[in-house]
């Protein structure tokens, strides 16, 4: 049986019972109030464990988490506070990645893995574009085209655009303006670097789940201080990621100790402009894969950034201070203290108000999985370094790891790109022989018809359209047959 972590202490310590980890959870709190920490003592304690963790790193302070700490005045004073004798500084065992490919491994996915679904919302497209894109991903994926990164869905795009009429049978109307939209929004998706998250080789979700020699989780960080810039950037990707998971692992029932962890910071922007057939993809992927062996902790400034139906699957929870400045913030106050089991030796949500940095309200799920009376208490501190590491800490870091060079070099294979390329040049190629052939029978019936200015229309139109392949090439790479995996 797994060890139970402990979160903190006030008049009796408080854990986190491994085997109800699975039941997802949610750490809230106003900016300042000690998120970070709470977040990072967790991390800690399931690596421990053996339990690997993701985690988004959105102001850049987690990499610490791959040196120990060291002792100070405060920190001493805080383990007085506990009553832990001892403390053991360490180091645990991490992995960094970045989209953007500075401050860690590449992370990448494809156009066909991420699906039309939550590329539409990565794109911010409406309703109609969205039908439209995915009826480009149903025309590539009836041709056998993979999609692999965004030249691929560039060409295929145009590829629909110039045989719409062919498909309105079989596919129904397909509207210019929505093309065009939709190439609009991925030149603004590239002008982010939006683009480097397509391609290969693309993330292989077992390199998330990994144990180090000792036993212990590794624990994955995602540089997100930048990739915040992007919000639709960021969200889209943690909930690919979700999903990946949900369809890869197989079914593990009940555990000892989650097969991984998941930590959404800045959770709010998962759900921010969903689409309802979105949300309700998001909700029930957060309620079956716990299934999984996978618990996902919300990391959010308001409980009430979360959805109720999500917020109802989040057993265990941990609520740091929240201001109640205005009526809305107060209404939050009473939301969040209502969402606890009721202590009668406590008041719940004027405790929310005034709890200190590093204090919180917290209440775990116990055996029968079941709610614990909230309780108040003090985190306990990490045994990991508090902040960033230095650049070349990082570099060493990302030097060492096991997956130094798996994902650094990009490969570029045969996909619809290539395939439309080859179809457009052997069409200009075809008409190009075709052309003389033509011109000496209509010579035979009669030289007199064609004038001079016809023969320049028709070879600048040849010429045109010998372009227009050219382009159409250059934006396409796909073989779709679903998952390639």
């Amino acid at each position: 049986m797994a060890e139970p972590l402990l979160i903190g202490k006030g008049e009796i310590p408080v854990h986190l019972l491994p085997k109800m980890a699975n039941r997802h959870g949610l750490i809230a709190g106003a900016t300042g109030t000690g998120k970070t920490v709470t977040l990072q003592v967790l991390a800690e304690g399931f690596s421990r464990l053996g339990v690997p963790v993701f985690l988004a790193d959105v102001k850049g302070d987690l990499s610490g988490i791959s040196r120990p700490g060291s002792p100070s005045p405060k920190f001493s004073e805080r383990l007085a506070q506990l009553g832990l004798a001892e403390h053991a500084f360490a180091g645990f065992p991490v992995t960094l990645w970045d989209v953007y490919r500075k401050q860690g491994h590449p992370v990448r996915t494809t156009i066909t893995d991420m699906g039309p679904l939550l590329l539409a919302r990565l794109l911010n497209l409406n309703e109609t574009q969205q039908g439209v894109l995915s009826l480009v991903f149903r025309v590539a994926d009836d041709n056998g085209w993979l999609l692999l990164d965004i030249k691929d869905l560039r060409a295929m795009l145009r590829f629909v655009a110039d045989h719409r009429a062919e498909f309105r049978t079989s596919y129904g109307n397909i509207s210019p303006a929505s093309i065009g939209a939709i190439q609009r929004r991925l030149i603004s998706l590239e002008d982010q670097g939006g683009d480097l998250l397509f391609g290969e080789p693309d993330l292989q979700i077992d390199d998330l789940i990994q144990t180090d020699e000792h036993g212990h989780g590794v624990i994955n960080i995602l540089a997100a201080n930048q990739l915040m810039n992007a919000p639709q950037l960021y969200s889209t990707l943690l909930l690919w990621l979700l999903s990946e998971l949900f369809e890869q692992l197989s079914e593990v029932g009940d555990r000892d100790k989650p097969r991984l962890v998941l930590f959404f910071d800045e959770a709010h922007l998962l759900f921010d402009d969903a689409s309802k057939v979105l949300q309700d993809k998001i909700e029930q992927v957060v309620r079956l894969i716990r299934s999984k062996g996978v618990g996902v902790y919300f990391v959010s400034q308001n409980p009430l950034d979360i959805p109720v139906d999500v917020l109802g699957q989040l057993g265990n929870r941990v609520q740091h201070a929240l201001r109640a400045f205005t009526p809305k913030d107060q209404k939050a106050v009473r939301s969040a203290a209502q969402t606890f089991r009721t202590n009668p030796d406590l008041e719940t949500a004027t405790a929310i108000t005034e709890l200190g940095v590093g204090e919180a309200l917290v209440s775990t799920l116990d055996a029968k999985g079941q709610p614990s009376v909230v309780q108040r208490v003090l985190i306990a501190p990490p045994s990991s370094r508090i902040g960033p590491i230095t650049a070349q800490e990082r570099q060493a870091l990302v030097a060492e790891s096991v997956l130094a060079g798996v994902y650094e070099q990009e490969v570029d294979r045969h996909s619809a790109y290539e395939i439309l390329q080859a179809r457009a040049e052997q069409a200009a190629k075809q008409a190009e022989q075709e052309t003389p052939q033509r011109s000496r029978s209509r010579s035979v019936r009669g030289r007199g018809r064609q004038g001079m200015v016809e023969a320049f229309g028709k070879s600048a139109m040849r010429s045109i359209g010998t372009q227009i392949g050219r382009q159409i090439v250059r934006g396409l790479l796909g073989s779709l047959f679903g998952k390639r995996r």
